[in-house]
């Protein structure tokens, strides 16, 4: 097809309608509207989008985004009337291109459309497809239609496939078991429909069970047979669409097994053979593959649809197939009598390989990242299956996986002696393995339903290679410091205080950083436990050697070294004080440098571990003031994150400090910290700064306090409630339990009299405006009650109180947010004791609409009473709105009747009717 100048034009206008820069995007729209009202538009669109000279269906792809942003947008964006119908057609005739990338393009485009007319506008669709995969003769069009059909299968719904499945399955079967006519690639596409619709019909078989069962058994027995034929042969090397043909088939089971498995049992044992037979030959290819890299196992490559064809991909696929056998109490049977193969043959998968070796070799960090259970890969898939092995077999699943580790063991001696460089391997994984369930393993150690000696089966295993070098084989030597680390409960403390001694020796040479790493995770586990005699001699060694790590590590390794030097300060004890002045500076550099990520929190936990350390409280203190004060007084001209973060580091500094701390730190810090307060939006520094003043707060309240000391509390605490009323708000509840400790240890009147004014002022400013706020039956009867003995004191004072009364309604329309910034919310004024009958009646409203809304299925009652039910209510209703005037003498008397209904009823409300009782009798003894 040759590239005309309208074409291109037109290719021109497609891209600039995209384009970021709104004067560039309204050209090209303008352009594009005016042609579109040319006859031919969507002809012409069409044909740019299809045309295989045009980049790799670059035109295709920026079609498919055209449709997505103007196809519904307005009439004229692509003359709907005359173009929309055309422009399907031409997409539908081109779904045969030869090359894949444009038909896949095209089928993008296909389905965009799709989401917005099919099936309603475009019933022809399905059928033209369906139509196009029963042509064998037109293998372009069996690729284009099952690309398209792939696409259009993920948006598919629990209404669409129902009606489906019966016309689809039929078409797709006949080209899965057609290997003459059709390749592995376009099977496996066929097959993705297969799981996308099986995918449907299992998440509707928990509400439609029989229409789903329906369905899924007359089409089982014949896509069964069909599986074990494809993994019934072994699987191909550097054979990418085998790979992705067989994980097509286990995706399918696995949907099969996990939402049909009383349907799938009697099916299942026949495919364990076939099963069988692609684990064990997918592990020959693997090892030469993936492990010794010998051949290609397409790692980190994709295909024309932008799925992944690695090898890996395939065998991850495959545990996890396994591993929903073995987790189903129902299925597991079917592998019972092959646990202890299957467990030895995943152990040989556990492999670290050849593009492992070189990425971590070449990225430490790297290393920590992959290492870490949330990564995906084979390793971390074969683990998982393992452990389901332990869950589902119990005492066997153990046996089989420390028969398994005892003989690939055995297996690396042989290499070893045989003089093969790749020997250190298979040892590294029974490691992997072991250290991996060392928690499952140690457990049945415990229970005794283990009979080997699980302690000098490790032991022999990590004392094995301890006269290789660093250098040798450093993969390996990182895996026996982590083994160690796992199984350091049941390890002999002899041999712990060797490896102790080890990693410390590790940290401090010039050593592979993989086992740099192996080395901090055995003493992230052996220092808290370790008798100090055996590490204060090495503890000035081991911190040098950890801050000169700081200088190197980032990333995941900077988290790995902060946690174990955080733990060598704990560990160190009077040691630490020492080297406070060359510790602490560096970790205050790695705050700053680190303050807006996540990682701030462990340099905060070193320095909280430096401040807990004998001797280092004051010095660390000294320290951290003069660096945070600068940067709290002028918050706004510090990097973003920086007066948040030294909040929270202030905040830890005070944390159960001394006085004479809490002084300094209120002399550098104080009026700063007030300011921020006052003038900061930043949401993270209030939080901070509101969490260091209910520290404050706190430590003012505490019981256990001289009462001199908590003398001015009263005041302190009434300017927060004053200047933060809604930070202050959800402390509260904790407030008051903290005011009503200090009262009971109280024994001077001027601090009695300064809290009970803090109760005085919550009831005046909170309690009444938020008590419609409070939900809970029991916060309801305590609150409501408190108020209605208030109101019984008829205490003088309390008319002088006034009090939100009600919000006053806006008569300009709606409130916007400029308008509500402009003009807060405002409230009417009235007394207290009014304010309180108003609150106790709209209690009662609410319990007679509760008794109201859980008899309606009663319909005698409600014919007998609804119209005295519903003037009491208006009686109610309008006590409550009354909150100028007294309560009229009906109001009083529906409240009455109210009150004395039959109690086994009153018992379901929401408030008991004691309390009912007593907000009856205190507005009958104030009003009558």
């Amino acid at each position: 097809m040759v590239v005309d100048q309208d074409q291109q034009w037109l290719l021109g206008c497609l891209s600039a309608s995209l384009d970021p820069n709104q004067n560039v995007r309204s050209f090209a729209e303008t352009s594009l509207n005016q042609a579109s009202l040319q006859p031919g538009f969507g002809s012409a669109l069409c044909r740019v989008a299809a045309n295989k000279d045009l980049s790799l269906g670059l035109p295709a792809v920026l079609l498919k985004q055209f449709i997505k942003k103007h196809w519904r947008e307005n009439e004229e964006a692509l003359n709907i009337l005359l173009s929309q119908a055309l422009i399907r057609g031409q997409l539908l005739g081109s779904l045969d291109d030869s090359h894949r990338k444009i038909c896949t393009a095209i089928s993008m485009d296909i389905s965009s459309i799709a989401t917005y007319d099919w099936p309603e506008e475009w019933p022809e669709l399905v059928p033209f497809l369906l139509k196009l995969i029963s042509d064998p003769s037109n293998t372009n069009g069996v690729h284009g239609a099952l690309r398209c059909l792939a696409l259009l299968s993920g948006e598919l719904d629990d209404k669409e496939v129902p009606t489906l499945v019966p016309v689809l399955f039929p078409c797709l079967h006949a080209v899965v078991s057609s290997p003459q006519s059709y390749d592995k690639y376009i099977r496996g596409k066929a097959l993705s429909i297969v799981y996308s619709c099986i995918y449907v019909l299992g998440a509707m078989s928990g509400v439609y069970k029989m229409e789903t069962t329906t369905l899924v058994t007359p089409v089982l027995k014949v896509w069964m047979n069909q599986f074990s034929l494809i993994l019934e042969h072994p699987v191909q090397r550097e054979d990418p669409d085998d790979w992705s043909l067989r994980m097509e088939v286990l995706k399918c089971l696995n949907q099969f097994v996990q939402n049909f498995p009383s349907l799938i049992e009697s099916e299942l044992m026949a495919i364990m053979r076939p099963l069988w037979h692609t684990f064990e030959s997918s592990l020959q290819v693997y090892l030469r593959s993936s492990i010794d890299g010998a051949e290609d196992s397409y790692d980190g490559r994709y295909d024309s649809d932008g799925e992944e064809k690695s090898l890996d991909t395939f065998v991850i696929q495959l545990f996890e197939f396994l591993s929903t056998i073995v987790s189903s109490r129902r299925l597991a049977k079917t592998i019972a009598g092959n646990v202890r193969e299957l467990v030895y043959q995943t152990v040989a998968f556990l492999q670290i390989t050849e593009q492992q070796v070189h990425t971590w070799s070449m990225d430490v960090n790297q290393f920590v990242a992959d290492e870490d259970e949330g990564s995906y890969s084979c390793r971390i898939s074969g683990i998982l299956l393992l452990e389901e092995v332990i869950n589902a077999f119990g005492s066997e699943g153990i046996n089989s996986v420390v028969d398994a580790t005892g003989k690939r063991f055995q297996e690396s001696q042989g290499e070893k002696a045989a003089g093969s460089p790749s020997w250190w391997r298979i040892r590294e994984a029974v490691l992997f393995a072991l250290a991996s369930l060392a928690d499952q393993l140690v457990e049945a150690e415990d229970l005794r339903t283990d009979p080997a000696n699980l302690a000098k089966f490790v032991e022999q295993l990590i004392m094995e290679d301890t006269g290789i070098g660093y250098h040798e084989c450093p993969f390996l030597y990182a895996r026996i410091f982590t083994a160690v680390a796992k199984f350091s409960s049941v390890i002999n403390p002899g041999i712990l205080e060797h490896f102790l001694n080890a990693a410390v020796r590790a940290i401090t040479m010039d050593v592979p950083p993989p086992v740099k790493v192996g080395a901090c995770r055995a003493l992230l586990q052996l220092l808290p436990d370790m008798n100090s005699s055996v590490i204060l001699p090495q503890i000035m060694n081991l911190f040098s050697s950890l801050t000169d790590l700081l200088h190197q590590a980032s990333d995941e390794t900077l988290v790995l070294v902060l946690e174990t030097l955080q733990q060598a300060i704990k560990a160190g004890h009077e040691a630490s004080a020492s080297i406070e002045s060359i510790i602490s500076p560096v970790i205050l550099n790695v705050w700053v440098a680190h303050v807006q990520i996540p990682l701030c929190i462990d340099v905060i936990d070193v320095l909280e571990a430096i401040k807990n350390s004998p001797g280092c409280l004051h010095p660390l203190t000294s320290r951290i003031l003069p660096f945070i004060g600068p940067i709290l007084n002028k918050p706004h001209q510090q990097p973003a994150g920086l007066a948040s973060g030294s909040l929270d580091l202030l905040t830890m500094l005070l944390k159960g400090a001394p006085s004479d701390i809490v002084k300094t730190a209120y002399e550098f810090c104080f009026d700063a910290v007030i300011r921020i307060i006052l003038h900061s939006e930043d949401h993270g520094e209030l939080q901070f700064t509101m969490r260091s003043l209910l520290d404050v707060t706190s430590r003012l309240l505490n019981p256990d306090l001289e009462c001199s000391g908590s003398l001015f509390a009263g005041k302190y605490i009434l300017q927060l409630i004053l200047h933060l009323p809604s930070e202050m708000a959800p402390h509260v509840q904790d407030l008051v339990a903290a005011l009503v400790r200090r009262l009971q240890s109280a024994d001077i009147s001027a601090l009695k009299g300064s809290l009970l004014l803090i109760f005085a002022r919550l009831v005046h400013m909170k309690w009444t405006k938020q008590q419609g706020e409070i939900q809970s039956a029991y916060q309801i009867k305590v609150t409501t009650s408190a108020l209605a003995l208030l109101l019984s004191t008829r205490h003088s004072e309390f008319a002088k109180v006034n009090v939100p009364g009600s919000p006053i309604q806006s008569n300009g329309g709606i409130t916007t947010r400029s308008k509500a910034r402009s003009a807060p919310e405002q409230w009417t004024i009235i007394s207290l004791p009014m304010k309180i009958l108003a609150l106790l009646a709209d209690t009662l409203i609410e319990m007679q609409e509760q008794v109201l809304s859980s008899e309606d299925e009663d319909s005698e009652w409600e014919e007998v009473h609804e119209g005295d039910a519903k003037a009491e209510k208006d009686l109610l209703r309008s006590a409550g709105a009354s909150q100028f005037s007294k309560p009229t003498y009906d109001q009083l008397e529906a409240m009455a009747r109210f009150e004395n209904q039959d109690d086994e009823v009153m018992t379901t409300y929401l408030v008991p009717t004691p309390l009912m009782r007593l907000i009856w009798q205190v507005t009958w003894l104030i009003f009558c």
